[in-house]
C-alpha cells in the first residue's frame, strides 16, 4: 500500500510511528523505559535508541549454554543473581545497555530493580557480525567505566572466549582459551567452562 497525502487526510488518525516519538538524540531515560514492553534488545546510549540485529541461531544456542554454566555455579555456591538479556542495566544516568548474560553478586543485591538493573558484577557478550565492534571496543570501555569487575567476550566464530578483569579505569586480559582449553573466571573462584562444551554442535 502506498500512502499518500490523501490518504493521510482521508484517514486523520494515521501517523508515522516515528512522530510520536523522540528524535534520535533526544531520547531520555524516561522516554526509554516508558517503551511498551517487547523481547527485542532495545539500549540507550547519548540520547539515541539503539535495536542491535535480532541475534542468530547460534548466538542464542551459545549465549543458552553460558547462562546454564553459570547460574549452576551461582546458584550452588549461593553468590548472587544471574540473568540475560533482554534486561536493561543502567550503567549510569542516560546510559543503558543490555548485556547478553550478567551475574550480580549479593553484595550488590540493592542495584537489582524490577524494570533495570544497576552495573552487575560480571558481564558476558556473545559476539555476532552486527555487534562485533560494539563488543569489543565501545562496551568494554562503558563496562569498565561502570566499575564492572570482570567482561567475557565470547566469540562463536573464532571459537574462543576471552575473559578480562578490571585493574583501576580499565580491563586487562586475564586470559584467551580456545579449543580444549577451560576458561577460567577471576572474580568467581571456582568457576570455569570448557570451550568445546559452549562451541560443540
Amino acid at each position: 500500500m502506498t500512502v499518500t497525502r490523501a490518504t493521510t487526510e482521508k484517514r486523520p488518525w494515521f501517523v508515522k510511528v516515528s512522530q510520536l516519538f523522540p528524535r534520535q538524540g533526544e531520547w531520555t531515560e524516561r522516554d526509554y523505559f516508558g517503551l511498551p514492553e517487547t523481547n527485542r534488545i532495545v539500549e540507550l546510549t547519548d540520547g539515541v535508541l539503539i535495536m542491535p540485529p535480532h541475534p542468530t541461531d547460534t548466538h542464542q544456542t551459545v549465549a543458552l549454554r553460558l547462562v546454564l554454566t553459570l547460574h549452576g555455579f551461582v546458584t550452588a555456591h549461593n553468590l548472587g543473581e544471574v540473568r540475560f538479556a533482554p534486561l536493561p542495566v543502567n550503567l549510569w544516568p542516560g546510559k543503558v545497555r543490555e548485556p547478553d548474560v550478567l551475574f550480580l553478586s549479593q553484595a550488590h543485591a540493592d542495584r537489582r530493580g524490577e524494570r533495570a538493573w544497576g552495573p552487575p558484577d560480571l558481564v558476558m557478550e556473545v559476539v555476532s557480525p552486527g555487534t562485533e565492534g560494539l563488543d569489543r571496543e565501545t562496551k568494554p570501555a562503558e563496562y569498565a567505566q561502570a566499575g564492572i569487575a570482570e567482561y567475557w567476550i565470547v566469540d562463536p566464530h573464532g571459537r574462543s572466549i576471552e575473559v578480562w578483569g578490571l585493574e583501576g579505569d580499565a580491563y586487562v586480559l586475564v586470559g584467551k582459551f580456545g579449543k580444549g582449553q577451560t576458561a577460567r573466571s577471576q572474580l568467581l573462584s571456582g568457576f570455569e567452562v570448557l570451550v568445546d562444551s559452549i562451541f560443540e554442535g
